[in-house]
């Protein structure tokens, strides 16, 4: 088990940074949806790394915040290995770092997430700044359950591979949150309306927060339809609302109980069969009291 270290950051006093390896949340669009704290914490850092120097270059100069001359190191997918040590070592000297993805929540399907171990794993400060997410303004557009989730983050690029996925998931009883590129966003509708059932309720929010933000809500069925020739650009997040829960006719218990009871008492019977149908214990109880007697 490890315990988290204390730290003091920029709150009410906007005072100096401690030391410590920070996550700040960037807009998503909407440049304003910065929070103030990721500002201030910007405008301490001893050190800045992001994703894409150039996105938050033109974001610290819409706010007003001066470089001043203080390192900003590029941290993406295909340099990791290569600049995580040189931020280590800053955290290690007692500097302050941050980081900021492209877009969004740091560490959320971002290269941001081995830099975090890597500092963990060190017992160095990690401090999260939260603030815009897709998935979680996605969410909050799509109109369906929030609540229970789950982020299955970016299908594979293969049919096969995409439908063993979908497959994995078709029965959790959450909504679904995906990440999708434009290229693919048709093929994926189409393998999940034929995965995870055409009649499912679903959402394809596109450009959140942007000025040609787009929420289609329908069934899968219908959505794969309206994509299946449709050119779009732009972030995607698709949400799929949880699989209707599965109505069982009566006889279809009664059936399970009758072969149950011919070797299990009432009680192991309508445990089993409660448990093997998804149905409540004590409904399928009182059944089988009717079909098997008294206990």
């Amino acid at each position: 088990m490890t315990i988290g270290q204390s730290h003091q950051g920029p709150g009410g006093d906007r005072g100096p940074l401690a030391k410590g390896l920070y996550f700040i949340a960037t807009p998503i669009g909407a440049a304003r949806d910065i929070t103030l704290r990721a500002l201030d914490i910007l405008g301490a850092a001893d050190v800045l790394a992001a994703e894409d120097t150039r996105t938050l270059r033109h974001l610290m100069e819409i706010h007003g915040i001066p470089l001043g001359g203080r390192p900003l190191v590029a941290y993406h997918d295909h340099n990791g290995d290569a600049a995580r040590p040189r931020l280590i070592a800053a955290l290690k000297d007692g500097k302050s770092v941050v980081y900021a993805s492209e877009a969004g929540t740091p560490l959320i399907a971002d290269p941001g997430f081995q830099l975090a171990r890597a500092a963990i794993a060190e017992s160095l400060p990690l401090i999260a700044a939260p603030g815009p997410s897709a998935v979680l303004c996605a969410l909050g557009v799509a109109g369906l359950p929030t609540d229970r989730f789950l982020f299955a983050g970016f299908l594979p690029n293969t049919t096969s591979a995409r439908t063993r996925t979908l497959g994995d998931l078709r029965d959790v009883p959450a909504t679904l949150v995906f990440y999708e590129s434009p290229r693919r966003l048709a093929r994926s509708l189409a393998d999940m309306a034929a995965t995870l059932g055409p009649a499912r309720p679903a959402a394809v929010c596109r450009e959140l927060t942007k000025r040609f933000e787009e929420v289609s809500r329908g069934t899968l069925g219908e959505l794969a339809e309206i994509f299946a020739s449709r050119e779009v650009k732009g972030e995607i997040v698709v949400v799929v609302d949880r699989a209707a829960p599965e109505v069982l006719d009566a006889d279809a218990v009664d059936r399970a109980l009758l072969a149950a009871l011919s070797s299990l008492s009432v009680k192991d019977a309508a445990a089993d069969v409660a448990r093997r149908l998804g149905v409540a214990r004590r409904d399928v109880y009182q059944r089988a009291l009717d079909l098997g007697g008294k206990e």
